[in-house]
């Protein structure tokens, strides 16, 4: 289901089962904590790239594969088959929090269509970038059911609650103009391969600063999401009184009045 490559500290994650339109089947939600796992491990790596291979980014959960999942029945009680349900969505959440919990930013850059889990995947990333072709929707309402493996819990946080309510209530399509309205993606590029070059340059821009410093505000930016502003000023100042007397600042400053590009090694 993934490949990756990896060039100039830039990971790029690719979905990679084009001739199913990326569906998202086992092989998915059980490879990607570790996929995940070992870019967050891996020094070098100091920007993760989302994408997909073929026509679309992905059109979300496979319902070939999971239906029997979904729909229960076999001999045992409502209960157990309700058991089984939940451990299975608990899995599935578990997945895409590893792409939220990955302490360096991820980058998702969007083409096709992204579909129902596909929209919780893009939302656990920090960044989202869409081609013009690209088609969002919450489709979990239109198939009889409720997203719940991200959606509902961080796209409020990325756009307005109003839009958040319209997509899950109606399941609509929506086009990359709307969605770059809506502040879904930040910007939208006329083609893919257009997308892919710009997601990498976005990318190269941040591996270019000290990774030390990068990893730590977005560290700063998630804890503080739902503190007051008093309480925010307070954890980004506890964090630099451990962690600004560092080896990329004295870098900065030489490079600064060397008139040089710095050379961060992350410490």
């Amino acid at each position: 289901m993934f490949t990756s490559s990896k060039t100039d500290h830039i990971a790029t994650l690719w979905l990679d089962r084009p001739e199913k339109l990326n569906a998202m089947g086992a092989a998915f939600w059980d490879g990607l904590p570790a996929v995940m796992a070992e870019l967050a491990s891996d020094d070098d790596v100091r920007v993760v790239v989302l994408a997909g291979k073929g026509r679309a980014f992905s059109v979300g959960l496979d319902l070939v594969e999971f239906s029997p999942t979904m729909l229960g029945g076999g001999d045992g009680s409502s209960a157990a088959s309700a058991k089984v349900r939940l451990a299975q969505i608990r899995h599935m959440q578990a997945a895409i929090t590893s792409v939220a919990d990955c302490p360096k930013p991820v980058v998702a850059a969007i083409h096709g269509y992204c579909i129902g889990g596909a929209v919780d995947l893009i939302t656990a990333a920090d960044i989202r970038l869409a081609s013009a072709d690209a088609i969002f929707s919450i489709r979990e309402t239109k198939m009889a059911m409720v997203a719940d493996v991200g959606t509902l819990q961080r796209l409020p946080r990325i756009v307005d609650p109003g839009w958040v309510a319209e997509l899950a209530f109606t399941g609509r399509d929506v086009e990359a103009t709307e969605a770059l309205e809506m502040k879904l993606v930040t910007h939208v590029y006329s083609g893919v391969d257009e997308l892919h070059r710009q997601a990498h340059d976005l990318a190269a821009a941040i591996a270019a600063n000290s990774s030390l410093a990068v990893q730590g505000v977005k560290a700063v930016l998630r804890a503080t999401e739902d503190s007051s502003v008093a309480e925010a000023l307070d954890y980004g100042a506890v964090w630099n009184a451990a962690f600004l007397a560092s080896n990329d600042l004295g870098e900065a400053v030489n490079a600064f009045l060397e008139k040089r590009p710095p050379a961060f090694g992350g410490d």
